[in-house]
C-alpha cells in the first residue's frame, strides 16, 4: 500500500490541474501586432461638464482639423465619438501617430510650443471633469481603421484580461475575427501598451442598433463563432471584465489625409 505524507498528496493532487506554460520569447508588442506598420495609437477618454459640450465638441473639432491636415505634425485623427450609450456626457478620441514612438515624441515636442494649441488646453481645462489616456498597438488580424461612409453607430468593447492571458486572447481572436467581416463591421483591435495594462479594445460599425443585432445574430450562424465566444467570454478563466459603449460618430468625424 503506498502512503503518501501531507506535503506530497497536496503536490499531487495540484498536478492534476496545474498546466505546464511555455515560456514567452517575445513582448506582446512583436507577438502580436502588425510588422508591416509602425502605428502606435493614442485612446483618449474625456469626462465633459454637461453644460460645456457642445461647446467642447465645437473647439475639439477645430483643433482636431487643423492638426489632422497639418503635414508638420505626424499624426492624425481616426475617429471622434461622444457617448450615446455608456458613460454620459464623454468624449473618445483615438489618434495615430505613423513612425510610433518617435512620431509621438516630435508632435508633443511641437504642441509644447504651439501657443494656439496651449490656449486651446487651457480653455478646454475649464470644460473637463476628469480625463484619461492610453498608448495602443493595433492586432496583426485585425483591419486597420479606415474612413466609411455615414452616419454609424461605433460599439466599443474593452475587455481586461488576466495578467499573462494575452497572446492566448489573441490566438482566439485571430480565427474569429473571420466570422465577423461580411458586412465589414470590424473597425479596429487594439491593446495596451502604457496606461492601464493587459486591456484590449474592439471597435465595431453599424448603420444603426437593428443592424448590430442582426450582424450580431448572424455571426453565431457560423460555425467556430461559439467557440471562439466560450474561449474570450465570461464564465472562463480568461476574461475578467467587460465594458461596452455604443457611441454617436456623426457629431464630428475627422476624414484621414
Amino acid at each position: 500500500m503506498v502512503r503518501f505524507t501531507h506535503s506530497n498528496d497536496r503536490g499531487w493532487f495540484r498536478s492534476l490541474f496545474v498546466h505546464k506554460v511555455e515560456p514567452r520569447t517575445d513582448t506582446h508588442s512583436n507577438l502580436l501586432s502588425k510588422k508591416e506598420t509602425s502605428s502606435l495609437y493614442k485612446i483618449q477618454y474625456h469626462n465633459v461638464k454637461p453644460e460645456y459640450l457642445e461647446a467642447y465638441n465645437s473647439l475639439s473639432a477645430e483643433v482636431q482639423n487643423r492638426l489632422h491636415h497639418d503635414k508638420d505634425y505626424p499624426c492624425e485623427v481616426v475617429g471622434s465619438w461622444n457617448t450615446w450609450y455608456g458613460e454620459q456626457d464623454q468624449a473618445v478620441h483615438l489618434w495615430r501617430y505613423k513612425g510610433g514612438y518617435p512620431a509621438l515624441t516630435e508632435c508633443l515636442n511641437k504642441l509644447r510650443q504651439n501657443k494656439e494649441y496651449l490656449d486651446f488646453r487651457k480653455e478646454r481645462s475649464k470644460m473637463l471633469i476628469s480625463r484619461r489616456n492610453q498608448l495602443l498597438l493595433e492586432f496583426s488580424f485585425w483591419n486597420e481603421p479606415a474612413p466609411r461612409p455615414g452616419p454609424n453607430i461605433y460599439e466599443l468593447r474593452t475587455y481586461r484580461l488576466r495578467p499573462g492571458t494575452m497572446i492566448e486572447w489573441g490566438n482566439h481572436w485571430a480565427r474569429a475575427i473571420k466570422h465577423r467581416q461580411e458586412n465589414q463591421e470590424a473597425v479596429g483591435g487594439f491593446f495596451t501598451q502604457i496606461g492601464e495594462l493587459y486591456v484590449v479594445h474592439h471597435l465595431w460599425a453599424y448603420k444603426d442598433l437593428q443592424s448590430r443585432e442582426e450582424t450580431r445574430n448572424f455571426a453565431w450562424q457560423k460555425p467556430g463563432w461559439d467557440t471562439a465566444v466560450y474561449y474570450t467570454g465570461n464564465g472562463t478563466n480568461l476574461k475578467i471584465d467587460i465594458l461596452s459603449h455604443y457611441t454617436s460618430l456623426y457629431l464630428f468625424r475627422v476624414q484621414s489625409r
